[in-house]
């Protein structure tokens, strides 16, 4: 009886220990950031991150770049979630109307008053520190803000221009250095495409502008165009909508003669961006748009699979020169480029996230947007570096590129168009929403004055007869 007297005495010790063990632990869960660090026994806070393919190698790179992130942060957890670009938007759409999004997703700047205005996205002006704004260029990340808030970082400020073959413009007689420099009106460009041009008969075996207008890339024809007709945004800087100017049908009517001269593919509308780059490599056309300056470093390498000779380059293909120029201007406006400043944007679902929570997904933004990750993927992309870390870290990633296409794309660089933060949420998102229904699906037919009647009717509607542009 003895013996189980103290048996019991010791049982009664370990449950008072156990319960004193588990009331101190309940203390340092999940939320806070440093348990791990101190060594504690809780979980992990997990930071994921909707990512489609940025770069050629990006994707290679996930499993790398998780690791880093948690040497780097041995208490959190960066999971990320892949993503084609063509299933992004709907994948991140359906998260999103589910409630619960990824912390992070990597999108366009111009996306983020949509989300916003669903009440999605994460404001993180007030955990941002001071030595992470200091390391951004203050151009690009003026892109990722609206209004006073600021919603993620950018990865990139890379220009939408456009790509020639050099042997081809150069048997057209276009001096692409002049044009470079100096760049060239609507008209000019207008001849110059035609020059491009070669029929045999009736059948166009090479068009002098080919530009991708259908799937994922159907957005961009017009709204390059835009910026250099004196329409750098949406909306004027008395926030009247700017689409409803003279100017918006007179780009449409360039779109159309471009066609009509024989420049252009009639069949236009069916082209997306991947038959875009494939007409390019196979020398269908002499120019295509967008062009990117990462195309460079894709036309290179399909260049040397042509070489090896072991049938892995793009079926058709021929060696390509690749050659950066701008977007021409129109009705004597100035340049304009049009950039596409995207970036790792941050999320909140339907329940206010932990304070902890919240610096947790600024330090995974911050650690994919700068530093060593950031100076890959632009490496990769031939994309100019927009943070003073990512320049350092590319110092021991040389590359090798046309030294006058990286000159062409610093002056349009400093010609780009500037942020909008001033555009308020719910005028960027009915913008998107008229451009969703009415402006794509119109531009399709290619028929100038079908699109404009229809564009202005819509936004009279959506902002009111005092709220467009009458000229």
């Amino acid at each position: 009886m003895r013996k189980l007297r103290v048996l019991a005495s010791i049982l009664a010790l370990i449950l008072a220990l156990s319960s004193l063990t588990a009331c101190g632990s309940s203390k340092n869960d999940a939320k806070s950031p440093d348990a791990g660090a101190n060594g504690g026994n809780s979980a992990k806070d997990t930071i994921t991150a909707l990512l489609p393919p940025v770069s050629g190698n990006f994707r290679d790179n996930f499993k790398q770049m998780e690791k880093e992130f948690n040497e780097l942060y041995p208490d959190l957890t960066l999971k990320i979630e892949p993503a084609s670009w063509e299933d992004m938007t709907q994948k991140l759409d359906t998260q999103v109307n589910a409630g619960s999004p990824p912390d992070i997703a990597f999108i366009g700047s111009a996306g983020i008053p949509k989300y916003i205005q669903q009440g999605m996205l994460m404001d993180i002006s007030d955990i941002a520190t001071p030595e992470m704004i200091a390391d951004y260029d203050e151009i690009p990340l003026e892109y990722m803000k609206s209004g006073d808030g600021l919603y993620g970082f950018p990865a990139y400020m890379e220009v939408h221009a456009l790509g020639g073959n050099r042997e081809f413009l150069e048997q057209a007689g276009i001096d692409w250095k002049k044009v470079q420099k100096e760049g060239w009106t609507f008209e000019q460009f207008r001849e110059d495409v035609k020059k491009g041009v070669v029929k045999d008969g009736d059948k166009t075996s090479r068009y002098g502008f080919v530009f991708a207008t259908a799937g994922v890339a159907s957005k961009d024809y017009l709204a390059i165009l835009l910026k250099n007709a004196g329409m750098p945004a949406a909306f004027d800087k008395d926030l009247k909508y700017s689409y409803t100017s003279k100017h918006f049908l007179e780009v449409l009517k360039a779109i159309r003669v471009l066609i009509d001269d024989g420049s252009m593919p009639k069949e236009l509308s069916s082209v997306d961006a991947g038959k875009r780059w494939n007409m390019f490599l196979t020398g269908q056309t002499m120019i295509t748009g967008k062009g990117l300056a990462t195309f460079e470093n894709n036309a290179n390498q399909n260049n040397e699979k042509i070489e090896k000779k072991d049938g892995s380059e793009v079926k058709g293909s021929i060696p390509v020169d690749y050659i950066v120029l701008p977007v021409p201007t129109f009705l004597g406006e100035k340049q304009q480029a049009s950039v596409a400043v995207d970036g790792y944007v941050t999320f909140r679902g339907k329940q206010e996230p932990t304070p902890e929570h919240k610096a947790n997904v600024v330090k995974a933004a911050y650690f994919l947007a700068s530093g060593k990750v950031a100076a890959t993927t632009n490496n990769d992309l031939f994309a100019a570096h927009i943070t003073e870390s990512g320049r350092k870290a590319a110092e021991s990633m040389p590359i090798e590129r046309n030294e006058f296409n990286k000159e062409a794309v610093e002056i349009l660089l400093k010609q780009a168009t500037p942020a909008r933060p001033d555009i308020p949420t719910d005028l960027g998102a009915k913008a998107i929403k008229l451009e969703d229904e009415v402006i794509i699906p119109k531009l399709q037919a290619l028929i100038a004055n079908e699109i404009y009647d229809a564009v202005k009717s819509a936004a009279v509607a959506a902002f009111g007869e005092d709220g467009v542009v009458k000229d």
